[in-house]
């Protein structure tokens, strides 16, 4: 279950990629090593920051030109896919080897390059309750990872070589689909080369178009969203649940949409949580007949690319009869439209920086 679950994450991403129509094709290639320290966002894992961790980024990117509107008017990014190994110089965390799809956008006359990664990664040394119950950071061998890069980058300085140079942060996480789920956030620094495969060919980027005027009425949107997670109580079980949502969104332009709405969640991980501690825990006060449900308002944004876009959201519960994790919450992911009307999406659901959930949604915009 747990293999199609981050299978189906990095297929929702990686669809964004295709692109149709002969266009110029150029690549190219980047290896970076990096060395840092782990962040101490939980004192939950203090006992685990122990040494440096290290590794090595590979990159395969094609240059984009203008061909598609998304392109221009993002800056004319990269798009492609990173390999990543990382020795957490640890026993207790292991080795980890990830694949991602990623964008690099790029600034100041194309020499700072920020990379935007969405992966999977796979862990060598889990929690185990017998073998390995000091690591509370991964309950799974695979994670859901997200790698964000700044570089300054020079392309082609001699024979198609070229270097790079910045920092990188580097998250790993299942999204309390097994517990035990801390994760562990990596800042390093980290210097590299990179590569043109077709050096000796060069294209002009095209000029934007002229901005088309966006002019729509208000949308309204249905959704409805599920999967299973489980609560930090490691061993309780996954618990499916369901959500629905219902939002309003307008458009700011070409790119850009705000969204106001609400959720109603049905966590069933929460039912089994308010059981458990409504007996075992009585000085915590909790009535076992407490509804597990919640109700959320919340403000969006949708940033268009192609028939994929981002969404980022930010909630506040208004209906929280049992207290988990704070009343704020965010989501963020992607949606993919299949035609005018119908979308698909994969949101990572959090309190902060603490996961809940990933979502698989599927809705209608009318």
């Amino acid at each position: 279950m747990r293999h199609l679950l981050y299978l189906v994450l990095l297929l929702c991403f990686c669809c964004g990629f295709s692109q149709e129509g002969d266009v110029p094709k150029k690549y190219t290639l980047d290896i970076s090593q990096f060395y840092g320290s782990i962040l101490l966002h939980n004192p939950d894992i203090s006992h685990l920051i122990t040494n440096h961790p290290g590794g090595v980024i590979l990159g395969f990117n094609r240059k984009r030109y203008g061909h598609q509107d998304w392109e221009a008017d993002l800056g004319y990014p990269d798009t492609g896919f990173s390999f990543v190994y990382q020795d957490m110089n640890n026993a207790t965390l292991g080795k980890h080897f990830g694949l991602y799809a990623h964008y690099n956008f790029y600034f100041f006359k194309r020499n700072l390059q920020i990379r935007i990664a969405q992966g999977v990664s796979y862990n060598t040394n889990p929690y185990d309750k017998n073998e390995n119950f000091r690591n509370n950071a991964y309950g799974s061998h695979l994670l859901s990872s997200t790698m964000l890069m700044l570089n300054y980058h020079k392309e082609n300085i001699v024979a198609g070589l070229g270097f790079k140079a910045g920092i990188s942060l580097l998250h790993y996480s299942n999204a309390n689909f097994k517990a035990p789920n801390t994760s562990t956030n990596t800042l390093a620094f980290n210097f590299g080369l990179t590569y043109d495969l077709n050096k000796g060919e060069a294209y002009e980027y095209l000029a934007p178009k002229a901005k088309e005027k966006i002019t729509e009425p208000i949308r309204y949107n249905l959704v409805l969203r599920g999967g299973a997670n489980e609560s930090d109580v490691i061993n309780m079980g996954r618990y499916g649940f369901a959500i629905v949502s219902t939002y309003a969104d307008k458009r700011l332009g070409k790119r850009s949409a705000i969204q106001l709405g609400t959720d109603v969640f049905f966590s069933n991980f929460l039912k089994e949580l308010i059981r458990y501690q409504s007996i075992s825990f009585p000085e915590l006060d909790v009535d076992a007949d407490t509804d597990y449900k919640r109700v959320g308002l919340f403000l969006g944004h949708e940033l268009f690319v192609n028939k994929l876009s981002v969404l980022t959201q930010l909630g506040y519960y208004v209906y929280y009869p049992f207290d988990f994790e704070g009343r704020m919450y965010n989501r963020i992911g992607l949606k993919r439209y299949f035609g005018d009307k119908v979308f698909g999406a994969v949101t990572l659901k959090s309190h902060g920086a603490k996961a809940e959930a990933i979502e698989f949604g599927i809705g209608i915009r009318l």
